[in-house]
């Protein structure tokens, strides 16, 4: 039996190694959800508009999934209780990037606020890296 035991045990707070969550996906496409809804203003063209509300609307749901993997794969209970803002940080955050946010709206304001609660996330993803 002391042939199959492990020689050396690791251990690893997150499931794979860290450099692949980043919270600079969720915001790369929230900065695409603003532009949008920037240029959604600008332009009075019916066509142009369906196109940039299809593509707007694809753009927040990937906000939403990159703020899901980082949530529910990269930070731990140890985090949350350093950070007990963190679950209502993240409910913000996907709500404002859902339907009744930026994914319903066209109004830039709406994607700042997005970018601001993504910006929150980030700083405290990049203390709990640097810890």
């Amino acid at each position: 039996m002391s042939l199959l035991r492990p020689k050396t045990t690791v251990s690893a707070h997150c499931d794979l190694p860290c450099g692949v969550y980043d919270p600079a996906q969720a915001k790369i496409e929230a900065q695409s959800v603003k532009a949008i809804q920037e240029k959604f203003q600008g332009n009075d063209d019916p066509a142009f508009r369906t196109r940039a509300l299809a593509i707007k609307e694809e753009r927040a749901d990937l906000v939403k999934h990159h703020l899901w993997v980082l949530w529910t794969d990269y930070f731990k209970p140890n985090h949350l209780e350093k950070y007990p803002e963190l679950h209502d940080l993240f409910w913000q955050a996907t709500k404002a990037a859902g339907a009744a946010g930026a994914k319903g709206s066209v109004d830039p304001a709406d994607g700042q606020k997005l970018l601001d609660l993504i910006d929150r996330i980030s700083t405290i993803f990049w203390e709990t890296k640097a810890a």
